[in-house]
């Protein structure tokens, strides 16, 4: 699968590539990594090119300064964790190797009496916390992370998230990370580049991704849920400032209510339109509410998960359409299917993208 696109990540960030499974995060990071070699591309770390096909630049995998952590640790079986991490120190004499892999182990907390055994006899979890510091002492100019906490079970993961944080503030290299999980990437990255068939759609923060999209396929891949159809009816009664005809699905076109939304003068009056709106611009009321941009609607489904509930209303008055929300909080009390209650869309945070965004 050809890849397209470009992306940047600066030194002491963490970039998060996410994309369906086949979008080519793994490969990207491959390119990175010299595993690679482009056909049309360039790479280049700080001030050193480490690929540029139209110079005929390319430095194989073992020139290159980079710490990668694969997502099921790629560990020997027959070493114990020193002599794992000291595989990136064969430079070193070997009393030296497993004196600098101890440190690196202790660095990753990675308690004394673990350090002699073999994988088999670790946890999930430190196994992970063995193959990054073998990434680590390597001192890398780039560090990439393949999945590297899918295979580990949610308390050792929140552990190995509190590590990379450390790490990120200690380290002042770019580090790459790929991964399915979502809230992982809103969690621990600066920057989120979304993928889709090999191609780069869109790089930015994760709050502004999200408040954002460039079209309705980024707006799907980011998990926005609240994705909706409409006709954009051009300004409204004052600058930067539009109506928007909210259209419910097979509805004639010309029929729905109109929400007055910002504007940013770049579709034509008339033009179908997605738009989105992110869960933060959606907010419980009282049922009797009133306001124009105050909704009744109907709790359909409510799950209750741990400190946050998943809540599904269907609006009154229209037909088809239903908000999804995540609600924390005393309102979470009393949320239980057939619960009526009013809920606000902030006029704010709503964001229109042309409907021929949508394809791919």
């Amino acid at each position: 699968m050809p890849l397209h696109g470009r992306f940047g990540c600066a030194a002491g960030e963490l970039t998060a590539l996410v994309g369906p499974s086949g979008a080519g995060k793994t490969s990207m990071l491959r390119v990175l990594a010299g595993l690679m070699r482009p056909t049309h591309g360039r790479v280049q770390v700080g001030n050193e090119v480490w690929c540029d096909t139209t110079a005929g630049v390319f430095r194989p995998a073992q020139a290159r300064h980079v710490g990668l952590v694969f997502q099921h640790y790629a560990l020997m079986p027959h070493l114990d964790a020193v002599d794992n991490v000291a595989l990136s120190l064969l430079h070193l004499p070997r009393a030296q190797r497993r004196a600098a892999a101890q440190q690196w182990l202790a660095h990753v907390r990675l308690e004394a009496e673990h350090h002699h055994r073999r994988p088999a006899g670790l946890s999930g979890g430190q196994q992970q916390r063995v193959a990054v510091a073998r990434a680590l002492a390597r001192e890398p100019r780039l560090l990439l992370l393949d999945e590297p906490f899918s295979a580990v079970d949610q308390m050792n993961r929140q552990g190995l998230y509190t590590l990379l944080a450390d790490l990120r503030r200690e380290l002042s290299i770019p580090i790459v990370l790929v991964t399915h999980d979502l809230q992982e990437a809103r969690l621990l990255a600066d920057q989120l580049v979304v993928l889709d068939a090999g191609r780069v759609l869109q790089q930015g923060s994760p709050a502004a991704i999200h408040r954002a999209p460039r079209n309705a396929r980024v707006a799907d891949l980011v998990g926005l849920q609240n994705r909706f159809e409409g006709e954009w009816l051009g300004p409204a009664d004052a600058p930067g400032w539009g109506w928007l005809r909210w259209q419910a699905p097979g509805a004639a076109r010309g029929q729905g209510p109109r929400l007055r939304v910002r504007d940013k003068g770049k579709i034509t009056a008339g033009q179908a339109v997605h738009w989105v709106i992110s869960s933060e611009g959606l907010h419980l009321l009282d049922p009797h509410a009133a306001g124009p941009d105050a909704w009744r609607a109907t709790v359909r489904e409510a799950r209750h998960l741990g400190e946050i509930s998943l809540v599904v209303c269907e609006l009154a008055d229209l037909p088809g359409v239903s908000l999804k929300l995540s609600v924390a909080g005393p309102r979470r009390v009393g949320l239980e299917p057939g619960t009526v209650l009013g809920v606000r869309l902030d006029p704010e945070l709503v964001h229109v993208m042309p409907f021929r965004a949508a394809a791919g």
